[in-house]
């Protein structure tokens, strides 16, 4: 048998290219699938695939670090063969065939069926709405279209990924089914851009048509949405959160700033008014509704002025989740052919620091709001005694969670509750995380 271990790096878009690229291996004979955290110095893996990201500096410098790791564990003959592919390999891989000359194969980010094919694999296409679920059984990220049309100036995806091009709807609705079947709960809707879907294809957006078809998917409780993009922002959309209870309440939008002459420069077709305008559109529109965004820091044109006017806007419209990058120039963008980066790393990392301060005592702020509180909420994991579960207002991996660890609660647990529903009360809040009991 050979045994394989693959390494996803970057963002969920990527685990879902991996999770198909290990299905067709899972089916294909004489191979094993190893866990993704097994040690390579063990001597227990063969094969090693990484799936790189090529995105900012420093996921670009993660997965340079992960490929010479492994080239090191192929010199002490932990490993026999390395293979990269993904989003490192599709925009550099001149450059990293000259430079690290021990792995066997670069491939891009849609070389996928080469990959397999140097591996031994045959490509099925019968499976090629299947996957393995590296997440928790119990949900999935689900991605509806690839690339990006956008122009942001700070921005590389669109030369790495290429243009925005939709999944039709019958193929996301059959790829929804199969991961039902598997016992799947909750799809995290995916892309670049969420809501630029179905304009390549059908001429229309269709986000709120696919979310309404996916929600007839039987099995299915939760569809979260991921990654919008502000201009444009479908109406129906909001019509459509407010009314299905399967749509969660939740919506990641990316904002990036809210100062005209940052919006202007980041190219990101929205001014100041717009912005708030939507964010109050969407509040109104849809009640309760858990907007989580973020910003960019330290990019050119942001001045004190324009650094002040975001600080007030944060704290004017009070986001419940916020992350935030300090800028970072990436070559072949427009910002890096047409600005200076002129800002120091330390007053970027200053700001950074400013900003999360405020955003820290918010959430905070918010998850007390929710002391007392009835919550419907989908068990993730038993951790040190800890049940860690979600509300709709989490989103898994970049939200705080909702943990459940007092005796009287866990005396009542049943068995089968990991990947599971139960209603809870809030009992106390921290910043990010929140304890709750079993009602």
């Amino acid at each position: 048998m050979n045994k394989i271990q693959l390494i996803s790096l970057g963002c969920s878009k990527n685990r879902v290219d991996s999770e198909h690229v290990l299905k067709q291996i899972a089916a294909a004979d004489g191979f094993e699938i190893a866990p993704e955290g097994e040690d390579l110095s063990k001597g227990k893996v063969d094969t090693v695939i990484i799936n790189t990201c090529g995105f900012i500096k420093d996921a670009k410098q993660e997965s340079i670090d992960t490929i010479l790791e492994a080239v090191e564990a192929k010199k002490l003959g932990y490993i026999s063969k390395i293979f990269v592919f993904g989003c490192l390999s599709q925009r550099y891989n001149a450059e990293l065939k000259t430079s690290i000359p021990e792995v066997d194969g670069f491939f891009g980010a849609f070389d996928m069926n080469s990959l397999l094919e140097a591996l031994g694999v045959r490509v099925r296409g019968d499976l090629a709405l299947h996957r393995v679920l590296t997440t928790p059984s119990h949900y999935a990220y689900l991605k509806i279209s690839e690339g990006c049309d956008r122009t942001c100036a700070y921005c590389s995806i669109p030369l790495i990924r290429g243009a925005h091009h939709s999944v039709p709807v019958e193929d996301l609705v059959l790829e929804a089914e199969h991961l039902a079947a598997m016992g799947v709960k909750e799809l995290i809707v995916i892309a670049q851009d969420t809501t630029y879907y179905g304009l390549d294809i059908y001429g229309t957006r269709k986000l709120a048509y696919l979310l309404e078809r996916l929600s007839l998917v039987k099995g299915i409780e939760w569809i979260r949405i991921h990654y919008s993009y502000p201009a444009g922002f479908p109406d129906d959309v909001l019509s459509l959160m407010a009314d299905n209870p399967k749509i969660c309440k939740y919506i990641d939008i990316p904002l990036q700033h809210s100062a005209d002459k940052v919006l202007k420069m980041m190219r990101r077709a929205t001014d100041a008014r717009q912005t708030r305008e939507l964010i109050e559109k969407m509040r109104k529109m849809v009640p309760g509704v858990v907007l989580r965004t973020t910003m960019i820091v330290g990019h050119p044109g942001e001045g004190k002025r324009e650094f002040e006017d975001l600080l007030g806007f944060v704290k004017e419209y009070r986001f419940e989740r916020l992350g935030a990058f300090t800028y970072s120039e990436e070559e072949g963008t427009y910002g890096a052919m047409n600005y200076k980066d002129t800002i120091f790393s330390r007053v970027k990392q200053e700001r950074y620091d400013t900003l999360m301060e405020i955003q820290s005592a918010i959430s905070q702020e918010y998850n007390m709001s929710r002391i007392g509180s009835r919550e419907r909420v989908l068990v993730d994991s038993l951790s040190d005694g800890v049940l860690v579960s979600r509300s709709q207002s989490e989103s898994p991996e970049v939200d705080g969670e909702i943990l459940i660890g007092d005796e009287h609660s866990l005396k009542f647990v049943p068995a089968d509750i990991i990947g599971n529903f139960v209603n809870v009360t809030i009992k106390s809040a921290g910043e990010y995380d929140l304890l709750a009991e079993i009602i």
